[in-house]
């Protein structure tokens, strides 16, 4: 998706250039999830509790995620990676619960994406990658799109 240069959606036999993922300099997290393992939003809690880390306050609803997702700050990382494998199967069945974990994804995306430094301007605190089949890349980017029209307005 090149709407936002922080999320992208990806085959899962394509690959994104290392400098839209990685930064020059500093440490950075990579969080691997499982879309297969996300059939409801139990689950998704659980992948992102496992994946992030997430502190034991973690309230276990969408809020919650949010405000974890928009903070961050117990990975003592300077950036961080997200990798959601086989993302078309998360919440498959239910798309509103999928549209709530895409519009908190992009949400928590444009949170860290520019942070303001003495220095100037730093991009890619957090950056998104849906990796999925490649015949689901189109609807994926439909449906961020749409979530994106949404968090936007």
């Amino acid at each position: 998706m090149h709407t936002v240069p922080w999320f992208h959606v990806v085959a899962k036999q394509g690959a994104l250039p290392v400098d839209l993922l990685l930064p020059l300099t500093g440490r950075t997290y990579v969080a691997h999830l499982d879309g297969q393992k996300m059939r409801d939003t139990d689950a998704v809690f659980q992948q992102f509790y496992d994946g992030l880390k997430l502190p034991d306050h973690f309230g276990w609803n969408w809020d919650a995620l949010s405000d974890c997702l928009r903070d961050l700050e117990w990975l003592s990382a300077d950036h961080h990676v997200l990798i959601i494998d086989a993302a078309e199967e998360a919440l498959s069945d239910d798309s509103s619960e999928q549209q709530l974990l895409f519009s908190t994804l992009l949400r928590a995306g444009r949170r860290w994406a520019y942070t303001q430094r003495p220095e100037g301007i730093e991009l890619g605190r957090l950056v998104i990658v849906l990796s999925c089949d490649a015949a689901s890349v189109p609807f994926l980017q439909g449906r961020l799109r749409s979530c994106l029209a949404e968090t936007l307005s």
